[in-house]
């Protein structure tokens, strides 16, 4: 299966459906403006490191702009698949952007691939390659599919190790008895 950075980048341009701003992706392991936070899903609390559940609502929020990954039934400029935009101020945003973490066992693991699908709409986080021209060339529009497919992999390339929680600690020890 196709592999794909676990936090696609947030693009430069201007969507044509919603005028939200566009979510792109790149094949570089080491881009600097690849970085997206996982955090609980929209109004819920989650606490730093608390491992995250397959199976789990969570939000996307990247880094540089504080922006939440977002969907919503607009079509997507290239493909005509569904629309994944940046939404939101400083990580604050709306229902819509919540997506369930698709992946095998309990919780998900970093050197595992996952899925991401969108809570309210059911898609599917996907890159089929279709690439953006001027200015942003070269990059591939982010999009949500319906169907599940080689195109919705996602697999974690860097990030920061967080200590497991006491109440993980609790549960991993309680779980072996």
């Amino acid at each position: 299966p196709r592999r794909h950075r676990a936090g696609p980048q947030r693009g430069s341009v201007l969507s044509a459906g919603s005028g939200q701003q566009s979510v792109t992706g790149v094949s570089a392991a080491d881009d600097g403006n690849s970085y997206w936070r996982v955090r609980g899903r929209t109004a819920a609390v989650c606490p730093r490191g608390t491992p995250v559940r397959c199976g789990q609502a969570i939000r996307l929020t990247h880094l540089g702009t504080g922006r939440n990954l977002h969907s919503h039934r607009f079509a997507s400029p290239l493909s005509g698949n569904q629309e994944v935009s940046a939404f939101g101020e400083d990580g604050e945003g709306d229902y819509l952007d919540d997506w369930t973490v698709v992946c095998s066992g309990t919780y998900w693991a970093r050197d595992s691939e996952v899925r991401f699908q969108h809570a309210s709409t059911d898609v599917f986080l996907s890159v089929t390659g279709e690439q953006y021209g001027r200015p942003i060339h070269g990059q591939k529009e982010v999009h949500g599919m319906a169907a599940s497919s080689q195109n919705n992999y996602w697999k974690v390339m860097e990030g920061i190790f967080m200590q497991p929680s006491e109440v993980f600690k609790a549960e991993q020890y309680h779980a072996e008895l």
